[in-house]
Parts: C-alpha cells; structure tokens; sequence
C-alpha cells in the first residue's frame, strides 16, 4: 500500500485538487458534504466541470442532507458540461463516507468533506494507490446502484467477491447476508483482540452499548484505552454528550485528552500495530444507520507515521478530571436521564 497522509481539510483539498487537476480517464467522487463555497482557492466544481468538458468521466454522488446547501445552479454548471451528479436520498440513512478515486488507480479516504467552514479543522485523510484502490472501486460502484446510477461500466465493478490477501483492506457497512455491518464487526472483532493499547480519536463521542462495554472489556483486561476528543465541536448541542460520555467511560478507566481545537479525524489504532482511518464517527448513526467507509492496515511505516500524528494531537490536548466527584450537579442530573431516556446506549 503506497499512501500519503493529511492531517488538515486544507492540505487534503491541495492533495485532492492536484489529482482532479491531472485526471486522464476518470473522477468518482462520494462526499456527505459538497458546496460551492471553497472556490476562491479550491474551485472544485469548476474544475469538475472542466474535466468533464475534456472528456474525462466525472461522477460526484453527494449527500441529499449533508450537500443541502449546494445550489441547484452550480449542479446545471457540472451536467451541462457533461458530468454525472446524483443525490444520495434515504429517510432513515445518510451517506456518510468522503472518497474521490482517480483514474481507477488512485484514492483519498477518511474525514474531509468539502465546505469553507472546515477549512482550518485537523481532519485526517489518507491517499491510497495500489491493489486497494480496487475494492474501494467496488464500493463505489455499490453506492451509485443504491443512488439510482444506470452507467453500465461503472455498476459492472460491484459484482463479485474480491480475494483478501493484502495487508490493508476496505471496510465499509454495507449488509452482509448476515444483515451485521462489516464495520461493526471489524470494531467488535479488533477491540476483543487488543492486548496492550487502544487509539482512538473522534469528533462525536455517542457510542452504542456494544462499544461502551467493549471498551469496558479491554481496560478490564488491562489494555490501555486512550479516546481524543475536541473541546469544543461545531455541533454545540453535543459537547455536552460528548463530556456525559466521557465521564461514563473515565469511570471504567478510560483516559481521555480533549483537544483545543476542532479535530474531526476518525482513527484506530491496536496494539500499535494495525490502523483504521475512515469516515466513522464513534456514534450510533455511523454504527448503525450510515454509509461509512475506511481502510485498515498493518504496515509498519504507515502504523508509526499515524502514531506519530496522534501523538501531535495528544501532546496540544488536555487531560480533564472526569471524575464523578468533579462533575456539576446539573451534569450529573442529565447523566442520569442519558442513561434513563437512552438505555440502548
């Protein structure tokens, strides 16, 4: 696996205009947010649209919800000039994952959506190329069949199964015959298999019960479990939650670093030794109702190089006391009524 990693929306729009910019045959672009408005530096719609007019294939599937923002003229722009735009519409599902693969032979991954206001947030996005890129265009393909794509070409890659033998693979939750999510069992199965340590690192922090008492399981068996957060997210009606959570996790011995300033990265890291990077957030909607998507992997280099950026991370962040006797009255009162009102959590 040849990769390169990003650790700030800005630096992943530069990586990621580049590779439009030097498109030859196609752009397949999956993003939950996609608006207009980063054009004075990154004309991403304009650029789109110019590729399109060359003759390069250029399909963006944006979230209906997420992309609400995205002015219907701005769309006219991009089919006119030859490209395919599709909404992801579903009531109860949203289209979580950020993926942009180029030329079939290149991809980006992970937690950058594309919107001024992201522009300075660490994030963290990682650029594929090699045999990976290839399940990643099997995911794709199955994300434009469920939004309605007709492209033959482009539905022809989500059928068969592909052979596991590399060290990095894709992950992402599309139903099994099972019905259980892939993503949900790579969690389960890695959080169980822990011996020493566990990295995490997350803007929302709701995690379904399942992952709470996984969690819970590990420190109990004496694995280090260690969760960053920011402070303070762009969602402000959960900061709260996110501190609520914080403090029932604390209580079973996880260690938590709360970070300055908004970090909308989402990583796992095992025993040091293998990685997730993707589009999940520990809460229930990733877990349970969205499209995700994220690569595992084991390399040495790449498994340090992302230690290594966690560490940045760890090292600007603060240690909280979460300890029940220093949390407010109020707080405690909304804990209570959490776990009362949402036991499924």
């Amino acid at each position: 696996m040849r990769y390169k990693f990003y650790t700030t929306s800005g630096k992943a729009w530069d990586g990621i205009f580049s590779a439009i910019d030097s498109a030859k045959k196609s752009i397949y672009i999956e993003m939950y947010i996609f608006l207009a408005d980063t054009g004075h530096t990154h004309d991403f719609l304009g650029k789109l649209a110019e590729k399109a007019r060359s003759g390069v294939s250029v399909i963006v599937i944006a979230d209906a919800y997420g992309s609400l923002g995205l002015k219907s003229s701005a769309l006219t722009q991009l089919k006119e000039a030859g490209a395919e735009f599709i909404y992801f519409s579903h009531w109860l599902k949203r289209m979580h994952r950020k993926l942009v693969i180029i030329d079939e032979e290149i991809a980006f991954l992970g937690g950058v959506n594309i919107e001024n206001k992201i522009r300075y947030w660490n994030d963290l996005q990682i650029k594929l190329k090699g045999s990976v890129v290839k399940p990643l265009l099997r995911s794709f393909a199955q994300t434009y069949r469920k939004s309605g794509g007709k492209n033959q070409n482009i539905l022809s890659y989500s059928s068969g199964r592909l052979v596991k033998k590399f060290k990095s693979w894709i992950v992402d939750n599309w139903e099994e015959e099972d019905k259980e999510y892939n993503l949900n069992k790579y969690y389960k199965k890695k959080l169980e298999q822990a011996t020493t340590s566990i990295r995490l690192v997350t803007p929302y922090l709701l995690p379904p019960r399942w992952l709470m008492a996984a969690l819970d399981n590990a420190v109990r068996r004496g694995v280090k479990v260690e969760i960053i957060i920011p402070e303070d997210t762009d969602i402000k009606a959960l900061n709260k939650i996110n501190y609520i959570n914080a403090c029932r996790l604390a209580a079973v011995g996880v260690e938590f670093y709360f970070t300055p300033q908004m970090n909308h990265a989402k990583v796992m890291i095992i025993d040091g030794k293998e990685a997730l990077v993707g589009s999940q957030n520990l809460d229930i909607l990733s877990f349970g109702f969205n499209l995700e998507i994220g690569v595992f992997f084991e390399q040495k280099e790449a498994v340090s190089e992302l230690e290594k950026i966690v560490n940045q991370w760890q090292a600007a962040a603060r240690r909280p006391d979460l300890s029940f006797r220093k949390v407010s009255l109020g707080t405690r009162l909304l804990m209570f009524l959490f776990r009362f009102f949402f036991p499924i959590l």
